[in-house]
């Protein structure tokens, strides 16, 4: 279900039928394109196949109506102090003592970003970006390194295709040399788990990076 977050962010619920002490709360940010069926539904299943409170908020808040280009355009706008605060808020909102957190694309480079707030148990991205690409960079947004470098982080998962040209090989060997856990899926490219309608979507690795991170967040 959607609901508004503190901060006003829109974001999805999801609720499996059962929450205890011990309920896993689970943050999803999605990929650039924001919330839309394909995270509905992501949230849903997580909620119901592994018993968490899934909580997904929306990249671009008032803005959902940009498409790629725009959205593209505006990431060198965005300020971390104002995703952070969603972050929290989204933690909030799944009413969960233990929140992980995990994101797709852009969402991987907040879940790297939310591993050092102090506020999740562990992290997983799934190629998420490990330095910001040249054109959203000279804002308000920390390089994603910078998060991943602090003494505050907690566990951190990185999927990575060897062929994503947004998570060039130096920048993954920058965040495993500071003890990332890194699973590399060699010759997959950029977006091969999320979405299965995409070109670069390779069923076989999707299932087995899926299995990893489950594991690992649960842990």
């Amino acid at each position: 279900m959607r609901i508004t977050l503190a901060d006003g962010c829109p974001a999805e619920l999801a609720r499996p039928a059962v929450v205890d002490e011990h309920t896993l709360g689970v943050v999803l940010f999605p990929d650039i394109m924001g919330l839309r069926p394909l995270f509905d539904d992501m949230c849903a299943r997580l909620a119901a196949e592994h018993g968490w409170v899934v909580c997904s908020p929306e990249p671009f808040p008032g803005r959902e109506h940009l498409d790629v280009q725009d959205r593209l355009a505006s990431m060198a706008d965005l300020d971390d102090a104002t995703l952070r605060a969603t972050a929290l808020a989204a933690a909030d909102a799944t009413g969960c003592d233990r929140v992980v957190a995990t994101g797709f694309c852009m969402g991987g480079m907040l879940a790297f970003k939310a591993a050092a707030s102090g506020r999740f148990a562990r992290a997983a991205g799934f190629y998420g970006m490990i330095r910001l690409p040249g054109d959203w960079s000279g804002g308000s947004l920390q390089q994603p390194i910078e998060a991943l470098a602090s003494p505050d982080r907690c566990p951190t998962l990185a999927i990575i295709g060897t062929a994503d040209h947004f998570t060039p090989p130096a920048d993954v060997d920058a965040a495993e040399a500071l003890g990332v856990e890194v699973v590399r899926f060699e010759g997959a490219e950029h977006g091969f788990v999320h979405d299965a309608s995409r070109p670069a979507h390779r069923a076989d690795d999707a299932a087995d990076a899926w299995r990893r991170v489950v594991a690992f967040l649960g842990s």
